[in-house]
């Protein structure tokens, strides 16, 4: 393999992702491969460079450098390409690589008119910038009148403002996406360049606009300006080549999954030491007749009418997942806790760490594994407890929320079992269920008040055991309060009909209601005896709740119009995905004292666009502008705390004279004109 030298460009320069500051010019000593890519990045930064290959000098007779001066520009279509400016051969002198880019910077200032703020005091670059200068003007191989001031006047009249598309939160995510570091875990998979460009432009859209597959692929091409930050090409993109990579993305979830949990990990320096896990369930629209996956089910969405599918996470105190699985729409809460900590136990440290569940998964059985698998657990106890003392020896806790309501713990003397149990009074939860309890039991005396009214009616249910029936099915449908009534049906001498219903309060079980309200108790095998602690620790568990919300609302998790059962999960692991994107930005933007939603985010980020401007110059050249647009000042602070420029496209100029349509002629016509 030919070693080869090339000069890197100076400080600050900005190629894509690569950042390179030096202190002013080095050398680099790199493979041929690596030689190319710092070729192709020296071909945006200067109009003007060098380029070599290897020939014999039939002078000397050894393999030498034959160098050419060429310069790089887009053409009509925007399309970047290569034209050989001047042949300079064999070098007479010994030039270094650093002596030749100077040489390349001189020419280009000159032919732009510009001046150099370091003059360079090495005669032989100022000798060979004047020979091959002269050449250049001479032969004329350049146009020196594109930096003529007509060729810089635009005519106002003339500027049109093209594709004004929306960068703003493209750029947040796509710079997120660089600090996860996706681009290598995809190479190392053998992902091709393009596959990952697609992966991201697929990943990056469902972040900022969740929909189908239809409306994502017009959403890019007609929306956005996502292409342009991931360089795949907007042609390409349409709905069947989204659904194919979402598969293939869904193919990787495991290892994505593994890879991601460890990135996070280390840059935020998170210690995996609390595991909240918990399910929740997205429904489908449609009948789903052929699906081992969609079942009907207990839906916590209140849509029992539609088959659904059970989502299983467990997520850090951060949000960020640690592990996901999908299941049946009949799955129960309490199943496969088992298998989430086998999996847990394979991938994490083995440190010893607690999992937070809520009180639908803690059973006996499943409390009893956790605790044999060498994990500590901390739950809502399943049953409220009765007749139970307050452990004197403790203080009683008062504490205060951020929405100023008052929470108060009390830790509970406890003999036969060993864990430690704490009761728990909440000003706001006290609200919230009184508020629920009186709703049920008006609506429960309500269709007391029905049947009742029935008997007076003509036509109406007067049957003694009709009037059963409807009572029955009034408990059925308020279970929650009908044990806290006595009811009595008056009958007529015949014992055939109802004459009345009367019903009253119960007032032992009223008061016992009234007392429990507000009330729940956390149980834990925890060696921590501080209640403060051990309530702060449950708490966490709201975040896995802000996951779902996040995920369904956000993300559109919620509802699922695919039709098969790959396309569903696939569906599911692209939301997820997304949603590493979103907890990265977030987790950063939390730490430095901004709470938006994701929403919110979206919002100020979809205020910058990427415009595209066309004018014609008074040599009437068509010159073209492409600049993103100020960020506003919420914006502005985002990007500032994000560390992200505040400009994903710097300004961008070429001059680009009119094309005339022209018709392609065939090799037989190609002939008959040629004579």
């Amino acid at each position: 393999m030919k070693t080869l030298y090339f000069s890197v460009f100076p400080r600050g320069a900005i190629f894509n992702s690569l950042i390179i500051s030096q202190k002013d010019f080095r050398y680099v000593l790199c493979s041929t491969q690596d030689a190319l890519f710092i070729r192709i990045m020296l071909q945006y930064l200067c109009i003007m460079y060098f380029k070599s290959s290897g020939r014999t000098n039939p002078k000397t007779g050894q393999h030498e450098g034959y160098y050419r001066i060429v310069e790089s520009y887009r053409n009509a279509s925007g399309r970047v390409c290569h034209r050989t400016i001047l042949n300079i051969g064999f070098l007479e002198d010994s030039l270094t690589p650093e002596q030749l880019n100077q040489i390349a910077r001189s020419l280009t200032d000159m032919y732009e008119r510009k001046i150099s703020l370091f003059e360079f005091k090495d005669t032989l670059v100022k000798k060979w910038t004047t020979i091959w200068w002269n050449r250049i003007v001479s032969g004329k191989k350049l146009d020196l009148t594109v930096y003529h001031e007509d060729n810089r006047m635009v005519n106002a009249d003339t500027i049109e403002h093209r594709q004004a598309r929306e960068v703003g939160s493209e750029w947040i995510c796509y710079c997120t996406w660089q600090k996860l570091g996706l681009d290598d875990f995809f190479r190392s998979k053998g992902w091709t360049d393009k596959e990952i460009q697609f992966a991201q432009t697929q990943i990056i859209s469902r972040a900022v606009y969740p929909a189908s597959e239809l409306a994502t692929a017009r959403w890019i091409k007609e929306n956005s300006a996502i292409c342009d930050l991931t360089g795949y090409e907007l042609e390409k993109i349409n709905k069947d080549r989204l659904y194919r990579g979402a598969k293939k993305l869904y193919g990787l979830k495991e290892e994505m999954e593994q890879y991601l949990s460890v990135q996070t990990n280390e840059i935020f320096n998170i210690k995996d030491k609390i595991m909240l896990y918990d399910l929740t369930n997205t429904y489908f629209e449609g009948e789903k007749r052929n699906s081992s996956l969609a079942k009907f089910g207990r839906s916590k969405e209140k849509r029992n009418d539609a088959k659904q599918v059970v989502l299983a996470l467990v997520v850090n105190i951060y949000g960020f997942i640690k592990y996901s699985a999908i299941h049946e729409g009949n799955f129960s809460d309490s199943a496969g806790l088992e298998k989430v900590i086998d999996h847990l136990s394979a991938t994490q440290e083995k440190t010893r760490r607690v999992v937070v569940i809520d009180a639908g998964i803690a059973t006996e059985d499943n409390l009893q594994m956790i605790s044999s698998k060498g994990y500590e657990y901390l739950c809502v106890s399943r049953t409220k407890m009765r007749n139970y003392e307050i452990d004197t020896s403790r203080l009683t806790v008062l504490m205060q929320t951020k929405s100023k309501y008052n929470i108060v713990l009390k830790r509970i003397a406890t003999q036969d079992n060993q864990d430690y149990y704490l009761e728990v009074s909440s000003d706001k939860k006290a609200l919230k269920e009184k508020s629920m309890k009186d709703q049920f039991e008006s609506r429960f005396e309500l269709e007391l008040e029905k049947i009742k009214a029935s008997l007076y009616k003509k036509g109406g249910v007067k049957r003694i055991d009709k009037v059963h029936e409807r009572i029955g099915r009034a408990k059925e449908k308020y279970r929650s309060v009908h044990s806290r009534y006595t009811i009595e049906v008056i009958k007529d001498e015949q014992d055939k009909n109802a004459v009345d219903v009367k019903w009253s309060k119960l007032l032992t079980k009223e008061q016992q209601a009234t007392e429990g309200l507000g009330k729940y108790f956390l149980r834990t095998n925890m060696p921590i005896q501080d209640e403060v602690v051990i309530w702060n620790i449950y708490n966490t568990i709201r975040e896995v709740e802000s996951t779902f919300r996040t995920l369904k609302t956000d993300l559109d998790l919620r509802p699922i119009y695919h039709k098969t059962d790959i396309a569903t999960m696939a569906h599911l692991n692209l939301g997820i995905l997304a949603y590493w994107l979103v907890n990265t930005v977030r987790c950063q933007l939390k730490g430095q004292g901004i709470n938006h939603s994701w929403k919110e985010i979206i919002r100020i980020g979809n205020t910058q666009k990427v415009v595209k401007s066309v004018g014609y110059n008074k040599a009437g050249n068509e010159v073209h502008v492409k600049k993103c647009s100020t960020p506003t000042k919420k914006l502005n602070e985002i990007l500032e705390k994000l560390s992200i420029k505040h400009r994903s496209f710097t300004q961008i100029k070429s001059v680009v004279h009119k094309l005339k349509n022209q018709k392609s002629l065939t090799q037989k016509q190609r002939t008959l004109s040629s004579g």
